[in-house]
Order: C-alpha cells, then structure tokens, then sequence
C-alpha cells in the first residue's frame, strides 16, 4: 500500500472511532449511564398471578397494575400478562417466556414460594429485576409488597373472638389456614393463633392443599364427624373462597344456626354471603395501595433506578435479608363496613352487590 493511501486509511479509522466515541458520550448523556435499555421511552413489563380461582386477580389485581403502569411509564408501555391457574410449574414456564421476551421488570406473585427461586434467578442472572407482589418469593427479588399478612391473621383472630363472647368457653373452633408452599399462609396462622391460643380451644386444625373450596369442604366435613355439630362454636377460615367451602359443610350438617366464619379478600360472593348473615367477616386489603406500590416499584426498577425512595421499610426472606419493601394496612370487613367502601376503587359498586338476590338485605343493612 503506497504512503497514500495508508494516510487515507488511518484518516478514515480514526474518524470512525470519533464517530463512535462520539455516540457513546451521546448514549450516556442521555440516559447517565450509557445503557439505552435503561431509559427507552417504551418499556416491556411482565405481570404473573398466580391462580384465577380468588376472584380478586383478574377483578382488581390485574387491572389496577395495569392502570399504574401506563400512568407512570406512559401508554406506550407494553405489560405483558400470565396467569398460572395455581401450577407452580407452569408459572416457572411463564418466567422463562418473559426472560425470551426481554422484559425490563417482571412482577410476580407466587404459586409456590419456594420453587420459583431457581426461575428469580434466573430472571436476574438475564438483567430482569423481580418484584415480589403479595407473597414474598425466594431468590434474589429486588423489592417486595403485600399487606400486613401477620395482621390480617389477628383481625381474623380477634373479630371471631369478640363474635364469639362467653361462647369461646362454651366449645370448639375449627381452624382452616391456607397452603403451606404460600408463605403468607404461615403468616395468617401465626397472627390468628397469637390472638386465639389461651382464649379459645382448637378442635381441629387444617393446612388446606391449594387454597381450594373443596378440599376446606372436605376438610370441614371430617372436622363435624370428629367434634361433632353441637361443639363447634366458630370456624376461623383463612380466606373467602375456603369460607364458601366451608358454609356449604356447614349447611349440609343441618347446624340449627350457622357459627361464625371468618374470611379475606373481601370477595363479591363473601360481602353477599355477609349481608346474609352466612358469612361472619372478611378482610379488606386495598388493592389499589399494594397494586399501585407494585407498579412504581417495577418501573423503577426498569429504568434503572433504585427503590430506597419508595420502599420506607424492608423484609427478609429464607434466602434474602433486608428486601426494600411497601407494606399495605388491611382492615376488618363486618356487615357494619361495607357501606364505606362501596364503590370505591378496589371494591365493588352497589349494583354488583345489591342484585334482587340481595335487595332485601342491602336494604336492611342500609346500602341504598
């Protein structure tokens, strides 16, 4: 090569590195740290639930993280949606078609705590950041929200011991808790029985498989052969799909008058059954607060930036200490409450409610 044209080609490498030199200082002036990932306009969200049986997922879950989303990230933010019908492993699945998929965050709401940890990792070994959204997942998650799960169990607790009054003396509860791969199970359980132990005796006590109505009904049904009908006073029941399990065992034995049965979520089919007096009480959990807490701590995280500003608390996990964290208040739901949350965002409008099943109770208990 004449001296020619090598001085040619030395100008024109050199200005080819310019160039690119040149757009890596535009790359990292615009987002701060030069990935492009990080501060794209246009973010790609994962959303897993775990089970569509609860109706509060698709009903208010799904909808209202969704909403906070675009609100926050813009409606050009694609959320990409699974739902895993209560299969851990093909939640599992789920994770690995949105690690394909490149999302920017992932939020996940366990089937089973403990097994989808080899798949947080895996998301997080990819770049993916993992918030953990009602039940705190193993693995390297990087925020975490739910309700007070422990409280939850001590509204239960407490609720059914005032119901009860002189009659907790007078005989048996049974106790229906949750899962045992759901880790917020454990945590109803240990609320309930730091209000209940001493004050009132467990008859029989259930880890019901798969937070399914049938199995608490099967459940219940061997608990009234065992006690019998006439020794149990009150049934604390994790949550509002056990508690319909639970009503229809209790119907089907012919109990004179039904014990009180506690419940959570505040589903359509629990407020109906409180107003009919079926149903003792529920739990609300404001959806929006945990769902709006979700939302923000996933686009953060997409964008690169840290939590420590909207998380004000941290939780430990079997595999994590300290996991930035918002911890939503939930509230006891008697027949007495209903009127201040109807029609509110996360609860239901008084025609759901009030369908001419129901007229003549939501009349007497003045929903109007």
């Amino acid at each position: 090569m004449n001296s020619h044209l090598r001085r040619a080609a030395v100008a024109a490498i050199a200005v080819s590195m310019a160039a690119g030199l040149a757009a890596c200082g535009s790359a990292k002036e615009a987002g701060g740290s030069g990935d492009k990932k990080k501060d794209k306009s246009s973010l790609t969200i994962g959303l897993l639930l775990p089970e569509n049986q609860t109706a509060r997922y698709e009903r208010f879950d799904k909808p209202l993280i969704e909403k906070k989303i675009k609100e926050l990230a813009g409606t050009d933010v694609t959320v990409l949606y699974e739902n895993a019908k209560q299969d851990a492993s093909v939640q599992q699945q789920q994770v690995d078609t949105m690690i394909t998929k490149k999302v920017d965050a992932l939020i996940v709401d366990a089937v089973d705590a403990k097994s989808i940890a080899s798949s947080v990792k895996k998301a997080n070994d990819k770049g993916i950041p993992v918030v953990a959204y009602d039940r705190l997942a193993e693995g390297p998650v990087k925020a975490y929200t739910s309700v007070d799960n422990e409280r939850v169990g001590k509204i239960q607790g407490e609720s059914l011991l005032k119901e009860l009054g002189d009659n907790a003396s007078k005989g048996q509860i049974v106790m229906m808790n949750g899962a045992i791969t759901d880790p917020n199970a454990k945590m109803y359980k240990d609320g309930a029985h730091s209000v209940l132990d001493g004050k009132v005796k467990v008859g029989k006590e259930y880890d019901t498989k798969e937070w399914k109505p049938e199995n608490a009904n099967e459940n219940m049904k061997g608990a009234i052969s065992s006690l019998g009908k006439d020794n149990i006073v009150g049934v604390y029941s994790a949550n509002d799909g056990m508690a319909g399990g639970i009503i229809t065992a209790l119907k089907s034995a012919g109990f004179d008058k039904l014990p009180p049965v506690t419940g959570q979520d505040a589903e359509l089919s629990a407020v109906q059954r409180i107003l009919s007096d079926e149903q003792f009480m529920s739990v609300y959990k404001p959806y929006k607060p945990e769902a709006d807490a979700a939302a923000e701590l996933a686009v953060a995280l997409a964008k690169g930036r840290g939590v420590d500003t909207v998380a004000k608390t941290t939780v430990d996990s079997g595999s994590q200490k300290k996991i930035p964290s918002i911890i939503v208040t939930p509230f006891a739901l008697t027949k007495a409450d209903i009127g201040q949350y109807v029609g509110k965002e996360g609860f239901f409008t008084l025609n759901e409610i009030c369908t001419d099943k129901y007229k003549a109770q939501c009349d007497k208990a003045g929903l109007k």
